[in-house]
């Protein structure tokens, strides 16, 4: 009897080391403490309310043509409800506490697990993985697939990360590239997932490929803003921008930082906004890596895709203006009903199609504007992933996996038409 209970106590005190070791090893910060009492409204859209986003720095989540999904910080969560009371507005609390969600939803892997999977190197799309992790799988495909895959640097972040692609080669000469990328917004963590998950399909899973797909070289690049994940991932779970210095602290809104209608709707000029759209046009370094890296591939650059969430749209250009559509129009937009079909076929899930600007909202200096106006690819578009507000850029990990599939079910349908473009 005595034998069984000092080895049950070894066994508890074993236990507890292991669990310190594992703690005291991790190396993540609660990313959810800035959103204590922070909430998610969903307010119906009228002037008054976008001016009062802009004046009290609010932080936009989604909109469209009836309602905006925005966040509200702890210390103007009253404020706020007094404004809306006073116009009448209509609004709903989404969320009464942001940081529990984000506890509850996306809690960081620890260095252990993450040094485990990092070791397997084969994604399985359970988790959302470090900036680290999927830079190394794209060594790892590289170095087990060198006929077909290239890693390359298009350029450098502002923290001195490297933006880190992979070419898929047709093997052709002279073949059409196809370029996609993703996590150009910090928090959309879906996003460089779909990218990876994309990869996936294009070089491991090669030979169930269709003949499109295997006639175009894809350059994929699934973290554009490797900074900001990775503080998004580490300190504060809902980051946007990337991490270059300002007169306010860090950052600027890649994906306002395109010299396509720069500094107009859809941007705001106070460095604390989450949409600053940097000091001038192309004055981050990931900018100007991008619009190198496109300029290098332009003569051939037959479609691009940005992948972002959420919201469940396939966007097309031009965002920057309401009453502006992009050359192509139509084509895309008959390209992108197809995607859409397509993957209501395979799960049943809706992605609405048109315009950025009419469907959402203006956005000037985006990627996809300026794709469009730079080259002569004729299929430019913006996915937002899933889902369409429920959870919003807090996806919870089971949904990655069918999210990530829709994804590449729409680059089969474009990459087939891209294929057969003439």
């Amino acid at each position: 009897m005595r034998i069984s209970i000092m080895k049950i106590l070894l066994a508890i005190v074993q236990s507890s080391l292991i669990l310190v070791s594992v703690s005291s090893e991790s190396i993540y910060e609660d990313n959810a403490s800035e959103y204590e009492g922070a909430q998610l409204f969903k307010i119906e859209r009228s002037p008054f309310v976008t001016n009062m986003l802009k004046e009290k720095n609010l932080d936009l989540w989604r909109s469209n043509s009836t309602f905006h999904d925005v966040l509200v910080e702890k210390d103007k969560v009253e404020e706020v409800k007094l404004l809306l009371y006073s116009q009448e507005i209509i609004y709903t609390v989404m969320d009464t506490n942001l940081a529990t969600t984000i506890r509850n939803n996306n809690v960081p892997l620890n260095e252990t697990t993450m040094r485990r999977l990092k070791n397997i190197m084969i994604p399985t799309f359970r988790h959302y993985q470090t900036v680290e992790a999927i830079h190394a799988y794209l060594d790892h495909l590289a170095s087990k697939y060198p006929e077909i895959a290239t890693v390359g640097i298009m350029g450098y972040s502002s923290q001195k990360k490297p933006l880190k692609y992979i070419k898929i080669s047709s093997g052709k000469e002279n073949a059409k590239v196809f370029v996609i990328d993703a996590g150009i917004h910090a928090r959309e963590w879906v996003a460089p997932a779909a990218a990876t998950f994309i990869i996936k399909q294009l070089v491991v899973n090669r030979k169930k490929l269709p003949k499109a797909l295997l006639s175009l070289d894809f350059y994929v690049l699934p973290t554009f803003n490797p900074d900001g994940y990775e503080y998004s991932y580490l300190k504060k779970r809902l980051w946007r921008k990337n991490r270059s210095k300002n007169d306010c602290g860090f950052g600027a809104d890649i994906n306002r930082n395109f010299d396509v209608g720069f500094g107009g709707k859809g941007t705001n000029s106070n460095p604390c906004s989450d949409i600053y759209p940097g000091k001038s046009p192309h004055s981050e370094p990931e900018t100007q890596a991008f619009m190198k890296f496109i300029n290098d591939l332009k003569n051939n650059l037959s479609a691009y895709v940005t992948f972002h969430s959420y919201g469940q749209y396939i966007l097309i250009p031009f965002g920057y203006d309401l009453n502006s559509l992009a050359p192509d129009y139509d084509e895309m937009e008959r390209v992108g009903t197809i995607a859409a079909s397509a993957i209501k076929k395979l799960d049943g899930k809706t992605y609405q199609v048109g315009n950025t600007a009419m469907l959402l909202y203006p956005a000037a200096g985006g990627s996809d504007d300026w794709v469009k106006t730079a080259t002569k690819a004729k299929y430019v578009y913006t996915i937002e992933l899933r889902d369409e507000g429920e959870h919003g850029f807090i996806l919870p990990e089971e949904y990655i996996l069918p999210t990530v599939r829709e994804a590449f079910t729409a680059i089969k349908v474009i990459a087939t038409a891209a294929y057969r473009n003439e």
